[in-house]
């Protein structure tokens, strides 16, 4: 097709390809999350490479889908950017003809040789010659042609989402000559989501013409890629899976990475019957079906609210919640597909991906506490479905996911009670009629809470609290959690129980008065700062943070996303963070003393600046480095982490510091 416009389109013609650009980005993550949710965690059968292979596939796989996501928040922001809102909703997956050109086949289906051969031609560049993997070839050719003089917006017809891409491009390029920048970037800039907000590679705010063509540089790079010098592109990175396959399954025919889920997998029965549909009607399945799709439809609320609302503390804890559900999906959708969806044992389940049948942006007065309720829901379902492992599997994973709806319930509980808060001469809104969580975004008014014994008081922060469960692990008996009233009951062990939890509690949140004589805890003789896997820094040393004496033990934010810089509050369990626990060491001469008073300042919409003598160390213990003046990363966007590489600079990081 001619990707250059006739002539300048119309504010509508442009939002109707954005809305476009929005499905198929939003179907294609979708397709690739379900072919990464089929790999199988184990099997007895595999040799020491096939196993590494499927890891990596899946692992690829879930990349290639995060940067979908990405491709989906950067053309909401063009959609932002030209005045209106994004574009979440899709149709139902399979999708039948006539929403997208012809050659486009998009529908759900389980890893294997065909579906990586579909992939890579969908997202094959613009002149590559590939035909379509059997079975996923189109129906009848249709072109879908809108005559140029009409005035309602309509489709235009292209081979490669690529094209596109390049049409809006040049559309948005001679709209700026038509109009100037000014008149055609008339959105709110407070509206756009960036790389601080939303833990995604390559999202970027959208204002200018500039910021627009980079944003389209990004997701065609990023997706078919300019050519095979593009290596990382997902055109390359499904041809390669293609052949890494071909050549595992020559050596082994035997080879099977993935389980039979379902072709076409639907959560509600068809009208008439669909041999080209399966049905998860089982009711076990069925109940795993329904809270998967509604832990997907309520994570497109999140993020639409998040690109909705301008204040920039609001959107931090939507798209938060939004990430924290999307992550919780993965235990459902592989769950799903290690079993049979009925009585023969092929097909296997799968997560279905049925969107709403409306998705517009809530009222902002109500918006969290109307979602907050969702989470409740959700919550209760989900302590209520039996969990009852395969091979492969644990039941942590769901135990985590019910912890990510309590904290998301609380944090938009919180953040109601801000956005809804009443003048001073207004009455109080009403309560809700769903008991708030017991974990909170914000900080209460007494944040200490203190519960003296006869041998030793009990401190407790809560909003110092990573929920490391040691206490209620170590001393079950004292900390009892989630018990309405008084739950800290310090006499029912010997104090030093007490004080080795103390002692083994990460951030700090739980502290100790002795008054039966015994000795109080003493500074380590080594200063020690820990990485956590996918986490925070756990620190162990006589601190002052941010210039205030912080106690012996806290565990600092290194995500960029906790609502509580620079302290964590387990924000990056929901983002999806990821940084390892065991990065490489670096400089590790001894320290000519190793203790000593540790100052951390943050700096202002940068890194943590750490002066002191202090070992970093790897999960494991063994030594990154020892230093005893550092710039750790904050943002969580460093190519060096644990270090500062300036990342924070263009990810538009911003938090509070000197």
């Amino acid at each position: 097709m001619t990707t250059t416009p006739e002539s300048p389109p119309s504010r509508e013609q442009l939002l109707y390809w954005l809305h476009e650009a929005a499905e198929i980005e939003h179907q294609l993550m979708c397709c690739y999350l379900y072919a990464a949710f089929s790999l199988k965690r184990t099997d007895p059968r595999w040799t020491a490479e096939q196993g590494a292979a499927v890891g990596r596939w899946r692992a690829t796989l879930t990349g290639v889908a995060l940067e979908e996501m990405t491709h989906l928040c950067l053309v909401g922001n063009l959609s932002s950017a030209l005045g209106a809102t994004p574009n979440f909703q899709r149709p139902a997956l399979p999708v039948e003809a006539g929403p997208y050109p012809s050659g486009f086949v998009i529908r759900l289906a389980p890893f294997c040789a065909a579906t990586l051969e579909h992939f890579t031609f969908l997202e094959r560049p613009h002149g590559e010659e590939l035909r379509d993997a059997p079975g996923f070839a189109g129906g009848a050719a249709y072109r879908r042609i809108v005559p140029a003089e009409r005035l309602s917006p309509g489709p235009r017809d292209y081979a490669t989402v690529g094209e596109l891409y390049e049409t809006l491009a040049h559309s948005l390029e001679s709209c700026v000559e038509a109009l100037g920048e000014a008149a055609l970037f008339v959105g709110d800039p407070r509206l756009q989501v960036d790389g601080a907000l939303a833990p995604l590679p390559g999202v970027a705010a959208v204002t200018d013409l500039a910021s627009a063509r980079a944003a389209l540089h990004t997701i065609v790079v990023q997706g078919e890629g300019a050519g095979a010098e593009h290596i990382h592109s997902h055109f390359s990175r499904f041809r390669q899976m293609v052949e890494e396959l071909q050549a595992l399954t020559a050596a082994d025919p035997d080879f099977e990475p993935a389980h039979p889920a379902a072709t076409n997998p639907v959560m509600n029965a068809p009208i008439q019957p669909n041999p080209e549909r399966v049905h998860i009607g089982e009711p076990r399945l069925a109940q795993w079906v329904d809270i998967g799709n509604a832990l997907y439809t309520t994570s497109l609320r999140c993020l639409l609210q998040g690109f909705a609302d301008p204040e920039r503390a609001a959107k931090a804890t939507w798209l938060s919640a939004s990430f924290a559900l999307m992550r919780s999906m993965v235990p459902v959708g592989e769950g799903l597909a290690a079993r049979p969806a009925g009585a023969s044992p092929r097909p296997h389940a799968g997560f279905t991906f049925t969107p709403l049948r409306t998705l517009a942006a809530l009222p902002p007065a109500a918006a969290a506490g109307v979602v907050a309720e969702r989470m409740g829901q959700l919550r209760s379902r989900a302590q209520a479905l039996p969990v009852v492992p395969v091979d492969g599997e644990g039941t942590s994973a769901w135990t985590t996911v019910i912890r990510v709806l309590e904290q998301q319930e609380g944090a938009l509980r919180a953040l109601g009670s801000v956005s809804s808060a009443p003048a001073a001469a207004a009455a109080p809104p009403p309560s809700s009629p769903v008991a708030a969580a017991p974990v909170v975004a914000s900080p209460p008014t007494n944040p200490v809470e203190v519960v003296s014994g006869k041998a030793v008081t009990v401190h407790f922060e809560a909003r110092r609290c990573i929920h490391s469960r040691h206490c209620v692990l170590d001393a079950p008996t004292v900390f009892k959690a989630n018990t309405p009233g008084e739950w800290i009951y310090p006499d029912t062990v010997h104090v030093d129980v007490l004080v080795g939890v103390a002692q083994n509690c990460p951030s700090g949140a739980i502290r100790l008065t002795r008054h039966d004589g015994g000795a109080e805890e003493a500074s380590p003789p080594v200063n020690t700062l820990r990485l956590r896997e996918n986490g925070p820094y756990a620190i162990h040393a006589p601190l002052t943070v941010a210039h205030q004496a912080d106690g012996l033990r806290a565990t600092l934010c290194r995500c960029g996303q906790s609502r509580r810089k620079p302290w964590c509050d387990g924000s990056h369990a929901g983002a999806g963070f990821v940084a390892t626990g065991e990065p490489a060491s670096g400089a590790v001469e001894p320290l000519a003393s190793r203790d000593g008073p540790l100052e951390i300042v943050p700096v202002r919409n940068g890194p943590l600046s750490l002066r002191g003598n202090v070992e970093i160390c790897a999960g494991t213990g063994r030594v990154v480095a020892r230093v005893t003046e550092a710039r750790l990363c904050r943002c969580g966007q460093s190519r060096t982490k644990p270090f500062c590489d300036l990342s924070h600079v263009g990810a538009g990081f911003q938090a509070e510091g000197d």
